[in-house]
């Protein structure tokens, strides 16, 4: 799985020309991406082992190897990481254009896969919750005690406790507690937080020659299993926006493709709120992840109005309204761009004054450590 990483998350890539977002990875396609791994050394990390490899797969036979390769991708099947839709089967006439899919937990294998990779980069090795400046008593102490209140976590000092009451009545033999001898621990107040990732899956995500899709939904992927095992108070919800928005699971992400569609960015931000306002969360952010201007807007009568030429007045006006009301609900935009352009600049740095967000203009190359490093520290700063 770790050796096939970049099949199961490939975006369409490679065939720019002709998107097609209803394409599914298929069975021989996993074979071939076995096959070329194990040429590449990528399936064994000692390197004595991936040479004997390759030069053994250079003296078999077609059929011998076609044997060997069916063989591999059925375990991944038997394991639990790939199925196959109802109705079809690994084997058999027509195996070449059957459709195999991730299972969740080949998704939560790549999510795993993905965030080791990216706090290695960081250099980080443990985390905590989002902290703010308001001390509550929980659990963890990480701060000086105070005196119980009704409503207060009974996370008891002990030591102060009956250092209060022998203060109090002195040693007279047996030691009466009362209400106000009770010391309980401080701690960080940790505030739990709903997110929307907004994934723009536009077809400039792969145009001009960089593959832009495929480290976002790395990303996106990392960040869930971030927010499972580090922040298990915190939500997150996935939607993609193009002409139009829609929600998805994440274990639908690792297989999408991008299509060849506009960007209707106001949809995104329309949908990311009807979903924030079901969270009772103590903050509510959207996270965008995008690479050009709205180009498309959704019409009062259901049509699609579509301009991809420079920044269309009418769309940029309506998209702008969405801004402003997720800023009356408290929502806070974090944008991350994978372009440079003037003109998105300078519509990102409307969004960002308006909704008082934080903007990265950043690459594929390094969106993982800027949005990861964002999530967890939660520091104020732009980085051009």
């Amino acid at each position: 799985m770790r050796a096939l990483s970049d099949f199961f998350l490939d975006s369409g890539f490679q065939d720019w020309w002709n998107p097609n977002p209803n394409l599914g990875h298929t069975w021989e396609g996993l074979k071939n991406a076995i096959l070329q791994s194990m040429l590449d050394g990528r399936m064994f990390e000692d390197e004595e082992r991936a040479r004997q490899i390759r030069e053994m797969l250079e003296k078999m036979e077609p059929e011998e190897l076609e044997r060997l390769l069916s063989r591999l991708a059925q375990k991944l099947s038997d394991d639990g990481y790939v199925q196959s839709p109802p109705g079809n089967a690994a084997s058999g006439e027509g195996q070449m254009e059957m459709a195999v899919q991730t299972t969740d937990k080949a998704v939560d294998f790549l999510g795993f896969k993905t965030l080791k990779d990216l706090l290695g980069s960081l250099g980080r090795s443990s985390f905590g919750a989002h902290d703010t400046r308001d001390l509550s008593t929980g659990i963890e102490s990480t701060g000086s005690t105070k005196a119980y209140e009704f409503g207060d976590t009974m996370n008891l000092d002990i030591t102060e406790t009956l250092s209060h009451a022998l203060r109090r009545q002195g040693l007279t033999g047996s030691l009466d507690l009362e209400y106000s001898d009770l010391q309980v621990h401080q701690s960080e107040y940790q505030s739990s937080c709903a997110t929307v990732l907004l994934l723009d899956c536009s077809h400039s995500m792969i145009l001009y020659g960089e593959d832009r899709f495929t480290p976002a939904k790395k990303v996106a992927l990392a960040l869930s299993q971030l927010i499972r095992t580090q922040y298990p108070g915190d939500t997150l919800r996935c939607v993609l926006f193009h002409d139009t928005a829609e929600e998805i699971r994440m274990g639908e992400l690792a297989s999408l493709q991008v299509g060849p569609y506009y960007t209707n960015t106001r949809d995104g931000l329309i949908l990311a709120q009807r979903i924030l306002t079901q969270e009772k969360k103590d903050m509510k952010q959207i996270i965008m992840i995008t690479d050009g201007k709205p180009s498309a807007l959704t019409l009062d009568d259901g049509r699609v109005y579509k301009n991809a030429f420079g920044l269309d007045p009418l769309v940029i006006s309506r998209t702008m309204e969405e801004v402003s009301r997720c800023k009356r609900q408290g929502i806070l935009i974090n944008t991350f761009m994978l372009a440079t352009d003037p003109a998105l600049v300078n519509f990102v740095r409307q969004v960002t004054q308006l909704c008082k967000g934080k903007a990265y203009f950043t690459t594929p190359m390094t969106l993982g450590e800027y949005l990861l490093m964002d999530y967890m520290n939660r520091k104020t700063r732009t980085v051009h």
